[in-house]
């Protein structure tokens, strides 16, 4: 599609949509939300970047194939459950760890956000590498030919 509104508008609202799915995966650790519904915010960013401009683009905005975004969710996602195990807590427990960044400020970092941050990029991987098969044109990406 050749749009110039199309185009424009996917300028400004991509990287608000993007924005978006990050705070909705920070949140999503403590309140409804996370991982699941932030990757898919974020790859409506992507698609739409992919209908605007052509799935080049979209490749470009990705940064990594999506095949390896979704092995690096998974292992976040499977490196989360481990911490449990190895002090003797049921699978799954959240644990939490508090860094003191200093002048009274606290980072929490837990298992739990780990697991979203896993589920987030499996997610946008494996949605983004559909939408991109989809966008494709296979008469182009062939190479066996007619």
């Amino acid at each position: 599609m050749s749009s110039l509104i199309l185009r424009a508008a996917t300028r400004v609202l991509a990287p608000m949509m993007l924005m978006l799915s990050l705070f909705l995966l920070w949140r999503g650790h403590n309140l409804p939300g996370g991982g699941f519904i932030g990757g898919l915010v974020a790859t409506s960013a992507i698609a739409l970047q992919g209908i605007a401009f052509g799935p080049e683009a979209a490749r470009r905005t990705l940064v990594l194939p999506p095949a390896v975004l979704a092995g690096v969710g998974l292992v976040a996602a499977v490196l989360a459950t481990l911490p449990a195990g190895l002090v003797a807590l049921p699978f799954f427990t959240g644990l939490w760890l508090k860094l003191d960044l200093g002048d009274g400020a606290i980072l929490p970092l837990s298992t739990p956000l780990l697991f979203d941050i896993g589920v987030f990029l499996v997610v946008i991987g494996g949605v983004s590498a559909i939408l991109l098969a989809l966008e494709e044109d296979p008469e182009t990406d062939s190479a066996e030919g007619p």
